[in-house]
């Protein structure tokens, strides 16, 4: 009788015995996954059992994100997997994207960038940066009262071993914006035209350049919009400065004297890193350039360890360089040209009598600040 009683009780207890060390197990090998999947179990869990996960409530279960993987080579089909996300991971994601587009729309504002009526071309180069823009423009779209067009154009130029079939499937199915892929074998003239030990890029972006500028005319499109960040805006700076000895950088926006066209850099308050972060996140396709990648010794690179360099010394060096290119002082710079364009004695630095009611208050204000630094030097 008390065999009979007791039995029942006893293979409960194994099987929960059984239940708790098939968990333990499970919970030892479950960090030991692939490079596609990254688990992340709920907090307070130990064991990770069933019960406490159903016991969860809705704001406690873990996200999922798509990852989207290429091929090796020049893009290849999409493979998309699904990836638990933690909810501090998922917070810092959005929060990462309120940053950029604040920092997008601050620019646009700025420099007037996004009118009613703009039809924008938007110029998808299959990198990082010019995915960010489209994916951050369509959101201002949707968001901005003001009604533009936006249109993705790629260039496909015949280089070995291109594959585009990821970056057109996100285009359609992803962005779901209008697109249009222009294929010119630019590859076979740049590297014809290229002397050995130069650089592919300057003969590359003016054909791509040209190309793109005819096919804004071709599709109606009044702006472009170009994927370079307040990175590129400063290595550009230093290497004319270094190589070319002029003070010339990227501007946020100017007028292309074909088709008077407005060319657009919404990026120019953003940092790489940033953007990096958040194409690796959205898990972008990104299409790699095998014409300059093979190069060695470019100035680009060099250029960014220079600035790696002065970030180690200053943490807001980038930042810094960033903001002098918007405070600039002609009295303190040898240019007399610039000077006098800004109203002041080309000689002297003083403001010009026969030009004085044109001079701005703020000219004034950098006389003022001038003799200040002066004193105190």
């Amino acid at each position: 009788m008390f065999f009979q009683r007791s039995m029942p009780m006893l293979l409960q207890a194994l099987g929960l015995a059984q239940i708790i060390t098939c968990c333990f197990a499970w919970n030892m090998i479950h960090p030991v996954v692939s490079r596609h999947h990254r688990c992340v179990l709920p907090k307070n869990n130990f064991f990770g059992t069933p019960s406490s996960v159903l016991t969860m409530s809705t704001s406690e279960m873990p996200r999922t994100e798509t990852v989207t993987d290429n091929d090796d080579d020049a893009g290849g089909d999409r493979t998309t997997v699904a990836v638990p996300v933690s909810i501090d991971e998922e917070k810092e994601h959005r929060k990462l994207q309120g940053k950029l587009l604040k920092q997008l729309r601050q620019v646009a504002l700025e420099y007037d960038m996004l009118n009613d009526g703009d039809h924008i071309m938007v110029c998808v180069s299959g990198g990082k940066d010019s995915a960010t823009l489209l994916y951050l423009l369509k959101e201002l779209q949707q968001r901005l009262p003001v009604s533009f067009q936006l249109t993705a154009v790629h260039v496909d130029q015949k280089q070995p071993g291109y594959n585009g079939t990821s970056l057109v499937q996100w285009l359609e199915h992803d962005m779901k914006v209008p697109f249009h892929v222009v294929e010119e074998d630019t590859y076979s003239i740049v590297v014809d035209k290229t002397k050995d030990g130069k650089s592919y890029c300057p003969v590359c972006s003016r054909m791509r350049r040209g190309i793109l500028y005819t096919t804004a005319m071709k599709l109606g499109c009044n702006k472009i919009a170009l994927g370079h960040h307040a990175d590129d805006a400063m290595e550009t700076l230093l290497l004319n400065m270094i190589h070319g000895g002029q003070m010339k950088g990227m501007p946020a926006r100017y007028t292309a004297q074909r088709g008077n066209l407005g060319v657009l850099r919404p990026l120019m308050g953003s940092f790489e890193e940033d953007i990096a972060k958040f194409a690796q996140y959205k898990q972008f396709p990104i299409l790699p350039c095998n014409l300059c990648s093979n190069q060695a010794n470019l100035q680009r690179p060099q250029v960014k360890l220079l600035v790696s360099t002065l970030s180690s010394l200053n943490p807001n060096a980038k930042r810094n360089l960033l903001t002098a290119m918007q405070n600039v002082r002609p009295t303190h710079l040898l240019d007399t040209t610039l000077r006098e364009a800004c109203g002041l004695d080309p000689i002297t630095g003083q403001i010009s009598q026969d030009r004085q009611s044109e001079v701005s208050d703020a000219i004034g204000a950098w006389m003022v600040e001038e003799d200040n630094d002066d004193e105190n030097t």
